[in-house]
């Protein structure tokens, strides 16, 4: 067993970090749970927030194991540093990446301050993901044990500091075994279905989310290879890059599905394309990339790495090439679909995350 530690575990109310808080308590460290109020659904959002609920099972489980149990208030940062972000990004045609910067600059961000703050030496999640120790100052960050569930993506942008204080409870388990856990404890959470919505908002989709915030904003659908009119859209903040469902343009006779390959914003057209290889615009070969992390000492020169283009999408080989302390060039052996501007790619060195940036 390591070193007894004082740990705050991040409790959303699901089975992975109840079983976190779990093997910690186990392994015999002084643990405290606790709930990240970060939403609440105020504003009367279409969708579920089972804040109330995850709350319940969180302070349940925490009562089950025999641990402390808190509610830490961080509605206001949240809505500073994630809320503003992801609609600041799709009012100017981004498509951002909600869990990476709720990661970054709430659970090891304004969590982290607040548990040191309080006397933790340490904060938990149930992300399946690996830390690994180089030398007693400095760490790794590796891929899950389970590969269908792998998280280590959504750690792409953690600096080395975080990552010192950051515990992964579960990452080297599959989550059958994890769930054979929470039953064999008896855990209140051992059957409850994974969450799918934002970051610590719940079941709410991203296009009602984005339609409670961002104004409509009306343009033409443009097929991209002869500028004919399709139809209209609302905003270009509800499509991506690669798009296929719900882009309201139906097949044509051939049964040949359209896809998004761009937007304009001079006139606010939605450009369109059947999905195929040449479609224009749709597949990348070379990419640029800014605000550049690393969670071990930054990459300077250029180096053939793999990255992560998407959650759940596999590792893929690329040559990256700086530009500047902040910037790259990446060219990738193999042309990669749908990279819309302000999603993150992940950089790793086999298993291991080196860091992360975003598409230009």
């Amino acid at each position: 067993m390591s070193a007894r530690e004082k740990i705050l575990v991040a409790m959303s109310g699901g089975v992975d970090s109840s079983v976190a808080a779990l093997l910690l308590k186990q392994q015999g460290h002084d643990v405290v749970g606790a709930y990240m109020k970060n939403w609440i659904n105020e504003d009367n959002v279409i969708g579920h927030c089972p804040w109330m609920q995850d709350i319940d099972d969180a302070r349940r489980v925490a009562e089950q194991i025999g641990i402390e149990f808190r509610v830490v208030n961080l509605m206001r940062d949240y809505r500073e540093r994630v809320v503003a972000y992801l609609l600041d990004g799709y009012a100017r045609g981004l498509t951002p990446n909600p869990d990476i910067m709720c990661n970054r600059e709430i659970k090891f961000g304004v969590f982290r301050a607040w548990a040191r703050d309080h006397g933790f030496s340490a904060v938990a999640t149930g992300h399946y993901a690996q830390r690994a120790a180089l030398s007693p100052d400095a760490f790794s960050l590796l891929e899950g044990a389970d590969p269908n569930k792998d998280q280590s993506y959504f750690l792409a942008l953690l600096s080395q500091e975080q990552l010192r204080d950051a515990r992964f409870p579960i990452g080297h388990l599959a989550k059958p075994e994890l769930r054979r856990l929470a039953r064999e404890a008896g855990l209140a959470t051992a059957e409850k279905k994974d969450s799918q919505g934002i970051c610590f908002i719940g079941e709410v989709k991203m296009q009602d989310f984005l339609r409670a915030y961002v104004p409509d904003a009306p343009g033409p659908i443009v097929r991209a290879t002869d500028e004919r009119i399709l139809g209209e859209h609302r905003g270009l903040h509800f499509y991506t890059l690669g798009q296929r469902k719900g882009i309201g343009v139906p097949s044509n006779t051939d049964n040949k599905a359209y896809v998004v390959v761009g937007k304009r914003a001079a006139d606010r057209a939605l450009l369109v394309a059947f999905d195929s290889p040449d479609a224009p615009g749709l597949f990348q070969r070379e990419v640029r990339v800014h605000s550049l992390s690393w969670i071990n000492d930054p990459i300077t020169s250029a180096q053939h790495l793999e990255g992560r283009v998407r959650y759940r999408d596999p590792r893929v080989p690329l040559e990256f090439i700086p530009e500047s302390e902040t910037s790259a060039l990446i060219r990738f052996r193999d042309p990669q679909r749908g990279l819309a501007s302000g999603q993150i790619l992940a950089f790793y060195d086999g298993p291991r995350l080196l860091g992360g940036a975003v598409y230009s």
